[in-house]
């Protein structure tokens, strides 16, 4: 059950959720790319419970979850990160998975994936990147300092942390020794990135809407990696077919599928009413089972 004092963070943090659905053009890609249709920020779509919620229910499914949640500092060598952590309700261990945020640092939103992940299962640690930068609204950042501050992370520093947070995470008395990871957007390519490093105890990654790396970085990849890509997001999409065709010479696990006339973002966007409302809805309906069932085959139950 949502703990009243987190109610509190929860409200502030929900202004930047409703800020991205209206400003969905341009904060759902990383790099800026105009392409996206517009969206309305007064959602009239209800997200299935059975998937992630979309921007516009978050919050009520939020208010409404059953599940512990939880915020820790955890210790990622010489800095630390602040992260938002949920409990499935099982009377077993749990696999972890990591939920990397999109590039306007953690949001409403994101802590929404990691309390439906948690209701399919898992202990989901959704860590806040960005913890102890910027000027803060509540909980979070302005869009524009968020995206600002992206930028200015090295890829060593995020991976050093995420790999601390997954080890925190199999340390945890309910937890099982092996972790999951998915990001989106910006935080999509950053799973794909952390699949390269491979570092111990993870046991997959899932990737939506983000870039491939590089073919030499393939090489390196040890984990099944999944990739869910929206149709109508022609710059990410063209990093799809170079590196399918590589992980198949290597040998290595990579499934993508692409979803005809979904918009980039459009498991956050599902619930938009503007024109890709209906493709994003139908992208997350499939979306999320493959997520779900990836996890299951490779991390367990």
């Amino acid at each position: 059950m949502l703990r009243p004092h987190h109610a509190l963070l929860l409200v502030a943090s929900l202004t930047l959720a409703a800020g991205c659905a209206r400003h969905s053009s341009m904060d759902e890609h990383d790099h800026g790319d105009m392409s996206s249709s517009s969206t309305s920020s007064s959602a009239s779509v209800a997200t299935p419970a059975s998937i992630a919620a979309g921007a516009g229910d978050v919050a009520s499914r939020l208010m409404s979850s059953p599940r512990h949640q939880e915020w820790v500092y955890i210790r990622t060598g010489a800095d630390s990160v602040r992260a938002y952590v949920v409990y499935p309700e099982r009377a077993t261990k749990a696999p972890v998975v990591v939920v990397i945020h999109e590039i306007f640092g953690l949001s409403g939103w994101v802590r929404g994936v990691a309390d439906q992940l948690a209701a399919d299962g898992y202990i989901a640690i959704a860590p806040d990147l960005l913890t102890g930068m910027g000027n803060r609204q509540g909980d979070t950042l302005t869009w524009n300092d968020a995206r600002g501050l992206i930028g200015s992370l090295k890829q060593d520093d995020i991976h050093r942390q995420l790999a601390a947070i997954g080890k925190y995470g199999m340390s945890l008395p309910a937890a099982q020794q092996k972790y999951g990871i998915v990001g989106f957007c910006w935080g999509g390519s950053n799973s794909f990135a952390h699949a390269v490093r491979s570092p111990e105890g993870l046991g997959a990654a899932v990737v939506y809407y983000g870039a491939s790396p590089s073919r030499a970085d393939l090489e390196k990849v040890r984990v099944p990696v999944l990739g869910l890509y929206a149709g109508n997001d022609a710059r990410v999409d063209a990093t799809i077919p170079p590196a399918d065709s590589a992980m198949k010479q290597m040998g290595k696990t990579y499934e993508p599928h692409i979803f005809a006339g979904a918009g980039h973002g459009f498991l956050r966007a599902q619930t938009d009413t503007g024109a890709t409302g209906a493709a994003n809805r139908q992208a997350s309906l499939q979306a999320w089972p493959l997520t779900i069932g990836w996890f299951r085959r490779y991390l367990g139950r």
